[in-house]
């Protein structure tokens, strides 16, 4: 079973973002088992949103506290003591950010990868929606999705600029960087 745990604002599209994958992985054939924890629901409010994925049905009913990838929309979010106290060994974390002064050195005993999704949405035309370009770059990092696969999915999914949804996601796989 590989548990992801999502971590976004309001406004950033991190429970859509999981649901999608969610979809993309339950078209490959698998289980896929998504729910989210609001706090206050308002933009720019914390949200995280969880998703187990497995080859068989899933019966487990509960929050997840150890992931095995962790996937960041707002970089501000990340608590790096966190992360190295729950995170699987060999987990992936995936962190949208500017790639400029904050590299994320104590982290790469993991899987890291970095990708500016904010900057790519902005240039897509989406503002701050960055959950499509976060999955291009979970695609890139993960090697667990197919990235035709992804785009067929957001084609389906996603109910307004679906090209730009699209495109995003493209140029995330292509600008994500990998440090492990």
């Amino acid at each position: 079973m590989i548990e992801i745990k999502f971590f976004g604002r309001g406004g950033q599209g991190a429970v859509i973002a999981s649901q999608i994958l969610a979809k993309v992985f339950f078209v490959m054939g698998k289980y896929p088992q998504c729910f989210s924890v609001f706090g206050g629901e308002r933009r720019g409010a914390p949200v995280a949103s969880f998703l187990r994925v497995d080859d068989k049905k899933i019966l487990l009913k509960c929050e997840i506290t150890a992931p095995d990838e962790m996937i960041y929309l707002a970089p501000d979010l990340v608590d790096e003591k966190e992360i190295q106290s729950v995170l699987k060994p060999g987990g992936l974390i995936l962190i949208n950010n500017a790639l400029t002064d904050n590299d994320f050195r104590a982290l790469r005993k993991f899987r890291l990868a970095l990708v500016d999704a904010l900057a790519i949405a902005e240039e897509m035309g989406m503002g701050a929606t960055i959950n499509t370009a976060i999955l291009g770059a979970y695609a890139k990092a993960s090697k667990a999705v197919p990235m035709d696969l992804l785009e067929q999915v957001i084609k389906e999914t996603v109910p307004a600029k679906v090209s730009a949804n699209v495109a995003a996601a493209k140029r995330a796989y292509e600008l994500t960087e990998l440090f492990y």
